[in-house]
């Protein structure tokens, strides 16, 4: 996995020929979510399929979603209103039985920091992300709490 820092750390510790471990399953789906946050429409749609279950929960304090093509189009227009922007691990996933916490930091093309949050994520038994539970550690500038349900 890349963090802000640039460092690739999935599979860091695991011997040659170990297989799979708790932590090469973590770094994959973490992997996959970021891959699939900060790809282009069409390849979020065939991302999808490996990364979320087929009725993925998502809830945040701006929406609440059921389904790959809600977050597709969240995206879509997210890039539409601020413009180009990444979505970046802030440091190591922490996780517990089949629990991913994420922070996480939106940058804009331009370098500026859009917001930070925590994203928790439940993997279904195939790896795949069942749930998110979102929180906004520091929302965007001008965003209230009023402003969601």
């Amino acid at each position: 996995m890349t963090t802000e820092t640039g460092t690739t750390t999935a599979g860091e510790g695991a011997a040659a020929g170990d297989g799979p471990t708790a932590f090469d399953a973590t770094a994959s789906a973490v992997d996959r979510y970021l891959e699939f946050w900060n790809s282009p429409a069409g390849e979020q749609r065939r991302l999808a399929s490996g990364t979320f279950t087929e009725d993925i929960d998502y809830r945040s304090p701006v929406a609440v979603m059921s389904g790959a093509e809600p977050l597709i189009a969240f995206r879509t227009q997210f890039i539409e209103h601020a413009g180009a922007a990444s979505f970046a691990a802030r440091r190591e996933p922490e996780e517990h039985h089949d629990r991913i916490r994420l922070l996480w930091e939106i940058q804009l093309a331009d370098g500026t920091s859009f917001a930070t949050g925590t994203d928790v994520l439940a993997l279904a038994e195939d790896g795949r992300i069942a749930s998110v539970s979102a929180f906004l550690d520091r929302a965007p500038e001008g965003f209230g709490h009023e402003d969601h349900a």
